[in-house]
């Protein structure tokens, strides 16, 4: 059940927009002055409102806090040159939160509340879009349970939430990367395709020993004989091997990432070879040692594009080809931005104007 979406807004008493330096933003540190939140209560979506950005109230009882029953969504915003909000595949994200949302045993939000929530967010803090090169703004819905039970059963009570940050590159330079075979991200049958905070809560500890190994992140590899590679820590991965773009087959341990559907799209629209497929790690590893790796990247909303550097395997690192020369990659890196921030025409219906 849903009821008539009525939005009350609460603006704040003084914006810390000035405070802000947009030639300085690093992920996930600045705010907005506003956040979006509703009330998923009896069997109906209700209570949207928009408030000043700040602390909430939630009780110690939560089973988000105890059994994880939380989900998110990333998406991002960018700045037009006549000063809209393009906002970047929404009704994707939302469809993803939705699958997410079933798998987690949470409600689903329908179509007409998410848009009109967001829109209404992104209009009230529209200053926040950052204009500078390579800036934007994320956008971070997420769900959790609001009930006040201890017990495991199918939480009864949500709270949804959007929050919002302005964001300068998510990798400042190409990153390094390492293939774990022994921690496991995900296994056939539990929630790896769904964006459940859980996931991410498990593979700190493996990621913190790669990065005291001087990597950024793990490149996971399927849970039952760490044979094949699955995704990134942040984002899907995806080579350029000889001349054919390869990425690995989705499945239900794998995130169906939006950015990495929409390379997949331009790749096969400027005919390029492109397959999506199981690559184990011994394919991969050997290609790397007979220099047919021609690029390697991360695809993901924080950092659209991340140019791998070395991939580590073993004890040994492989490195790849210089940046500069990787046609491919820094190719739909450019076509992206510039659909995003409409200097280019949008082929695929991918922006939505707010």
């Amino acid at each position: 059940m849903v009821e008539t979406l009525k939005i009350e807004i609460e603006h704040v008493k003084r914006s810390r927009l000035p405070e802000v330096d947009f030639t300085n933003l690093p992920f996930g540190k600045v705010y907005s002055d506003h956040m979006l939140m509703a009330d998923f209560r009896k069997g109906s979506w209700g209570g949207f409102r928009i408030l000043p950005y700040g602390h909430i109230p939630v009780s110690p009882a939560t089973p988000a806090i105890h059994y994880g029953q939380s989900i998110f969504e990333g998406m991002k915003a960018y700045h037009s040159s006549s000063g809209e909000a393009m906002v970047f595949r929404p009704l994707d994200n939302l469809k993803r939160l939705n699958i997410s949302a079933e798998r987690m045993c949470m409600p689903v939000l329908p179509e007409e509340f998410f848009m009109e929530g967001l829109s209404t967010l992104i209009d009230t803090d529209r200053r926040w879009i950052p204009s500078q090169e390579g800036a934007s703004l994320y956008i971070r819905p997420f769900m959790f349970s609001a009930d006040e039970y201890i017990g495991i059963r199918p939480s009864q009570d949500f709270t949804f939430m959007i929050i919002l940050s302005p964001a300068g590159a998510y990798y400042s330079t190409p990153v390094r990367v390492k293939i774990e075979t022994h921690y496991t991200r995900a296994v056939q049958g539990g929630t790896g395709y769904a964006k459940a905070a859980g996931n991410y809560g498990g593979s700190i500890y493996p990621s913190k020993l790669a990065q005291d190994q001087g990597y950024h992140q793990l490149i996971w590899t399927d849970g039952k004989a760490h044979q094949y590679i699955e995704e990134s820590g942040t984002m899907n991965v995806m080579f350029v091997i000889d001349d054919t773009l390869v990425t690995p087959a989705l499945s239900d341990s794998i995130l169906a990432g939006i950015t990495r559907d929409s390379v997949l799209k331009l790749a096969r629209h400027w005919g390029m070879n492109v397959e999506e497929r199981k690559i184990s790690v011994k394919e991969l590893v050997d290609a790397l040692e007979q220099g047919r790796v021609k690029e390697a990247f991360g695809a993901g909303t924080a950092a659209t594009i991340a140019h791998i550097e070395v991939i580590g395997h073993e004890g040994v690192d492989h490195r790849l080809p210089p940046v500069e020369k990787r046609e491919f990659a820094n190719k739909v890196y450019k076509e992206l931005e510039a659909i995003k921030r409409g200097t280019k025409p949008d082929p695929f219906g991918w922006v939505v104007k707010m």
